[in-house]
Formats: structure tokens, C-alpha cells, sequence
């Protein structure tokens, strides 16, 4: 496993990190206990949750999970924004407060290595929302602050303030079918020392080449699972999308990779990419996961994939 600085922190973030969406939401907890202790066999060093997990389920499994490992060595990242009640959401100083408090208890720790803005929250003002989060800092419940799909001028507007903490990561949507970020996000905080800790690397599970076009979604996949459809944007499961997708299997075998080694190693080749958060249900996903750090495509690989996907990119 290779490691990369995360931004202006001293974190060193492992280039495939884990993430924590899927427990409570479809994941057995047996196999959800497997896939954490076969991240950290791996060398995974980063898991991400939030708050809204499972509202609050997620926290708590870690919580559970995670004790008798001695905490300095692994980084634990959770986020606030999402309602957890009809009343308790947003980005306002007296729910940060509240709920950097709830999360600890949940995750059992006196602090998290990362705490992050899940969104913007257009209803608080900015200078409320990053002296609350200083203040999470200075009493030592976080070390490090970041947010979640926030505009270039929702972060610009956050370095205006003064004696504030700066945020140190950011975390968008990045995979080879969208690319949003990539024209002004990721310039943007890399001029700022912010770095990227990516989410949906592979696509929503498109991008390992398990969905055909035209066929029903594998029914232990996480498209066929009841609990999980919301999630899923109709559009990336377009028999389009699907057809071109299916038409990298070839560049895959040419490199010796699996589908979703190739999607993961397209993600880290980026210098502003610090990490790629991954979900699983079963340990031999993380095995073919983390077998992605240290990957790297030719030019002519990385051009293949864009004349494959050239259509469909930025599209959906």
C-alpha cells in the first residue's frame, strides 16, 4: 500500500481508503467486521463515515469495531451536515457542537483525524460555520478540517476569514465517467493546500463491468438491493453508459488488472487525488481494491479509455 500527505496536514492518507456508507444499508455486520480487519491487514489507514449513516449506525459499528486497535494507527474521518433529526442538521454552530460531541460517543474516541462539512449549508453563514469548526479543532475533537461538494466559490469564500482553521481536504464525486472536478475544484484547493479524498471511484460499482446492458443487475450487487436503489442515479445505469463501459474489459486484460484495479488506478494517477474511498461487502473486494495502490497506466492506456468513454463523460 502506498501512502500520500494529505493536503497541509501531516496526515499520510493510504491510497485506498474505506468507507463505511454501506453498513446498516445492506451489508451484513460479519462481513462488514471482515472487510475492516482485511483493510487494515492491507495497510488501509483511512476509514471515512458520517453522522448520517444509518443515522448514527455507522459511528457505532466502528465504535464498536474498532476497539482494542490501538488508535494511532489508523485515521478516522466522519462528516456533519445531513439531518439526524427534523431539527438537528446543518451547518449552524450550535449543531456542529452538538454533533462533533454525538459522533465521539458513537465512534468511542476522543477525537477524529478528519471532520468534514458533508455539504454546504446555504441557511448558516460561512464565518458561523468554519469558527465552529475552528473551535472543534482548538478543544482537540478534530485535527483536521474538510468538506464534501462544495463549490469553487463556496471555498474560496472560506479562506476570507481570519484566525480560522483552514480546510485541509475536499471530497467530490471522481471517476473516469465523471470528471466535474478536475476543471476547477482540483486546482483550486491544490493552490490552497487542500487536498482530495475521492468517493465513488468505481462509479457506483458501473465501473467494475458486473452490470450488462440489458440485463438485470446481479442480485448481489448493490443495484439489486432494495435498501440501496435511492442511491443509484438512473442515468449511470444507462444502456449506453453500461456499453461502453463494457467495451474496457479488453484494455483491462491487455494491463492484467481487474476491472475495477483499472477504474481506481485511473482515479490515483491524478497528482491532486490523495486517496479513493471504497466500499465493499465482502474482504476479496478490498484484496482486488488495494491491489489498485501503486498502479500505474501508460499514456496509451489512459488514452484508450478516452476514446472509449469519450461519449459518455460529464453526461449524466
Amino acid at each position: 500500500m502506498k501512502y500520500r500527505k494529505l493536503g497541509n496536514s501531516e496526515l499520510l492518507v493510504s491510497e485506498i481508503s474505506l468507507g463505511s456508507w454501506g453498513v446498516n444499508e445492506g451489508v451484513e455486520r460479519q462481513n462488514a467486521e471482515a472487510c475492516i480487519r482485511k483493510a487494515f491487514d492491507l495497510g488501509i489507514n483511512f476509514i471515512d463515515t458520517s453522522n448520517s449513516y444509518a443515522a448514527g449506525g455507522a459511528e457505532s459499528f466502528l465504535g464498536e469495531v474498532l476497539q482494542g486497535i490501538e488508535r494511532s494507527h489508523y485515521l478516522l474521518a466522519t462528516k456533519v451536515f445531513f439531518p439526524m433529526s427534523p431539527t438537528d442538521k446543518g451547518l449552524s454552530a450550535p449543531q456542529i457542537l452538538k454533533q462533533i460531541d454525538a459522533s465521539l460517543s458513537r465512534l468511542r474516541t476522543d477525537y477524529v483525524d478528519l471532520y468534514q462539512c458533508h455539504r454546504y449549508d446555504p441557511e448558516t453563514p460561512l464565518e458561523e460555520t468554519m469558527t465552529a469548526l475552528t473551535e472543534v479543532v482548538r478543544q482537540g475533537k478534530a485535527r483536521y478540517i474538510g468538506f464534501s461538494e462544495w463549490s469553487p466559490d463556496q471555498i474560496q469564500a472560506a479562506f476570507s476569514f481570519a484566525d480560522t482553521e483552514h480546510f485541509v481536504s475536499s471530497q467530490p464525486q471522481y471517476s473516469m465517467l465523471w470528471r466535474n472536478p478536475e476543471a476547477e475544484v482540483f486546482p483550486l484547493c491544490a493552490a490552497n493546500g487542500i487536498g482530495q479524498i475521492v468517493w465513488s471511484p468505481l462509479a457506483q460499482g458501473v465501473l467494475t463491468g458486473k452490470y450488462q446492458p440489458q440485463q438485470a443487475p446481479p442480485k448481489d450487487s448493490r443495484a439489486a438491493n432494495d435498501q440501496m436503489n435511492w442511491y443509484l442515479l438512473e442515468e449511470l445505469f444507462s444502456d449506453r453508459i453500461l456499453t461502453a463501459v463494457q467495451q474496457l474489459k479488453p484494455i483491462a486484460q491487455e494491463v492484467g488488472v481487474s476491472m475495477s484495479q483499472l477504474a481506481l488506478a485511473w482515479v490515483l494517477r491524478s497528482e491532486y487525488v490523495v486517496s479513493a474511498i471504497i466500499g465493499a461487502s465482502r474482504p476479496e473486494q478490498i484484496v482486488d481494491n488495494a491491489a489498485a495502490s501503486g498502479l500505474k497506466l501508460s499514456d496509451e492506456v489512459l488514452a484508450a479509455i478516452d476514446r472509449i468513454l469519450g461519449s459518455v463523460i460529464r453526461k449524466y
